[in-house]
């Protein structure tokens, strides 16, 4: 029996490492279709809608933490004894996937609002960067969405991956302009 276990369990590995590779090379991909074209300056005005829906992403998964865990509370699926310590009777894994996506929120995002708001203060945007900011945006709400709503870990981690490959192409653009 574990004979026939083990070679299971490595083709789902190997067809799961190939789906995260299939999704990081599509989101490197689109990275290098927003960056080959000529670079054409725009208004640093346009950095705001991308970090707007980075706070709209933010403040959606914070309802959804409080929603969660209060509702969780109200109906009996959690106690209030869980939220004193974080330690006595932990509630399911489902309910505390917002809060653990509300943290990761408090990461990576982080360097993008940094970025933004520095290249509004120098001030340097061109068009590549727009399409990058919103690329980044795109990439955080899949890997809320997968993170909430599935949690599938490894469509999870491609997300993630694609996002902090954007900042870093961001970042380096930059580096690269000034």
């Amino acid at each position: 029996m574990a004979e026939t276990v083990q070679p299971t369990r490595s083709r789902r590995r190997i067809s799961e490492f190939l789906a995260v590779g299939t999704i990081i090379a599509a989101g490197v991909a689109i990275i290098v279709a927003a960056t080959s074209r000529s670079p054409a300056p725009v208004e640093v005005r346009e950095l705001v809608g991308p970090m707007l829906a980075m706070f709209a992403l933010t403040a959606t998964v914070w309802l959804l933490m409080v929603l969660f865990r209060n509702g969780a509370v109200m109906y009996g699926a959690a106690s209030v004894k869980y939220f004193r310590d974080y330690k006595t009777e932990p509630p399911a894994e489902w309910i505390e996937r917002p809060t653990r996506n509300f943290d990761n929120l408090m990461h990576v995002p982080t360097l993008f609002y940094i970025l933004a708001l520095l290249m509004m203060i120098i001030p340097w945007v061109d068009r590549a960067q727009i399409n990058l900011a919103w690329i980044f945006v795109a990439a955080r709400v899949l890997h809320s969405i997968i993170f909430i709503g599935f949690n599938y870990v490894p469509f999870r981690f491609a997300t993630y991956a694609v996002s902090c490959i954007t900042l870093g192409v961001m970042w380096m653009r930059l580096a690269l302009s000034v």
